[in-house]
């Protein structure tokens, strides 16, 4: 018996491309129209509990040319990305009711809040066929060995899954159906460029050049040696900004290691880029299991760290003031850019946990505002890990700071191009008490 077309909608989230993505697969399949739209949630201009907006202007840049640029992919198949602002279900709701949608695909996600919005339109609709498709993870729910029992530890996962076959990639399509002809226009235009001078540029098509350019420079053979520089293009992947919006797909870029591998030859360093991807897909199901507790001051270890409220320091830390010239340039390299370097990460995260006592959901948050590269799985299961309430089993990392500084900015010219006249020796201008604290109190400020 054959099933009559169907009325589709495909909900674009953290999926913004053509390749490798097993969603239009499911999007196309006994589809007479089909429907792609973003939904641009004006929640994310709101504050948070902590006063920081959750979206900034950098991955807001970023995020815009990456709709823009899969437009324009869509349009060449006959197709148009529809963007609608507001919020998710409201707008999904409104185009079922005006189009008659029968199927409604997704690609899976493991964050809470986007969970609860897909339970929410299925309650709303129960009468509509639901397709949730994995697209932004190398593995799927059915290949993991230990189900639902996530391994304790990042190592503990990797020994378990780093032999399974993950590079298998979906076709990109070559036709799309048509969108129905009183499909209205988008209410929130996406755009080419917001005429910023930028390090990266959104976009599946900016992602694909970028992975091409990387390894035929051959710093793949290399990356295990340059991947703590805190500053260079090629020092380091870089994939991480396209992986975040999924316009560059996990197992595309595994497939082009595996190839460049067999060519080049494999060693330390390609495997180690394999390592930072399971790393990657360690935390995607870390955040799947753990749901609401990724984001608890004790994370899931039931352990509060010690922590007060210093608002002047946590407002020195994000603006780059400290008494660490290192932490200082590592910040204002993220306010001015919208990206920072891994051991840049590890060495901020250290100093807002360690040095200012602050709690680590304000770094999580701010990263969350600032980074163009933010994915809620890697971005808080990493600040639990460094704070000692995550997967770590060690219980958290201190650094030593000016250790770092030493080895990874000897001749200090990451600092003298990002924070060379930043130096403050005094963190806190008042005590505990509010009374003003002195020059000479300087020394008893661990500086």
């Amino acid at each position: 018996m054959t099933t009559a077309p169907q009325r589709t909608l495909y909900w674009l989230t953290d999926d913004l491309r053509l390749h490798d993505n097993a969603a239009f697969t499911a999007a196309v399949e006994n589809s007479a129209s089909l429907i792609c739209v973003f939904c641009w949630d004006t929640s994310w201009h709101d504050s948070d509990r902590f006063g920081i907006e959750r979206m900034g202007k950098h991955r807001e840049t970023f995020l815009k040319q990456t709709l823009f640029d899969l437009d324009q992919s869509l349009r060449k198949l006959g197709q148009r990305l529809l963007v609608m602002r507001g919020n998710p279900i409201e707008s999904i709701s409104a185009l079922v009711a005006q189009h008659s949608i029968d199927v409604v695909v997704r690609s899976e996600r493991p964050g809470v809040y986007e969970r609860w919005q897909w339970r929410n339109l299925q309650q709303r609709y129960p009468f509509l066929t639901y397709k949730e498709v994995p697209t932004f993870t190398l593995l799927r729910r059915n290949q993991l060995p230990f189900g639902d029992d996530l391994p304790r530890t990042f190592t503990q996962f990797r020994t378990q899954v780093e032999a399974l076959n993950m590079s298998s990639v979906a076709p990109t399509p070559q036709a799309l159906p048509k969108p129905p002809p009183n499909l209205a226009s988008t209410d929130f235009a996406p755009q080419a460029s917001l005429g910023m001078s930028q390090t990266f540029v959104g976009g599946e098509s900016a992602g694909l050049r970028h992975l091409h350019d990387y390894f035929s420079t051959q710093a793949a053979s290399h990356y295990k040696h340059t991947r703590n520089a805190l500053d260079g293009w090629y020092q380091s992947s870089k994939f991480s900004p396209w992986l975040a919006n999924g316009s560059l797909s996990a197992r595309h870029i595994l497939t082009t290691l595996r190839a460049y591998e067999i060519d080049k030859g494999a060693n330390d360093s390609t495997y180690w880029i394999f390592f930072e991807l399971l790393w990657r897909e360690y935390f995607q199901w870390y955040a799947d299991l753990h749901k609401h507790r990724l984001f608890r001051f004790a994370g899931i270890r039931d352990r509060k760290p010690l922590t007060s409220f210093y608002a002047e320091r946590f407002r020195k830390w994000s603006t780059g003031q400290t008494p660490w010239p290192i932490v200082n340039a590592c910040m204002e390299q993220l306010n001015a850019t919208g990206y920072m370097s891994n051991r840049g990460r590890q060495i901020v995260a250290s100093c807002l946990v360690n040095e200012l006592s602050l709690d680590w959901r304000c770094g999580a948050a701010y990263f969350e505002q600032q980074l163009i590269d933010y994915q809620v799985a890697s971005n808080w299961g990493n600040w639990q890990y460094a704070a000692g309430v995550g997967a770590d089993p060690r219980g958290g990392r201190h650094f030593n700071l000016s250790k770092q500084a030493a080895e990874h900015d000897p001749d200090g010219t990451f600092v003298a191009r990002w924070a060379p006249n930043t130096f403050t020796p005094l963190l806190d201008s008042v005590d505990m008490v509010d009374w003003p604290i002195l020059p000479d109190d300087f020394n008893r400020q661990g500086t």
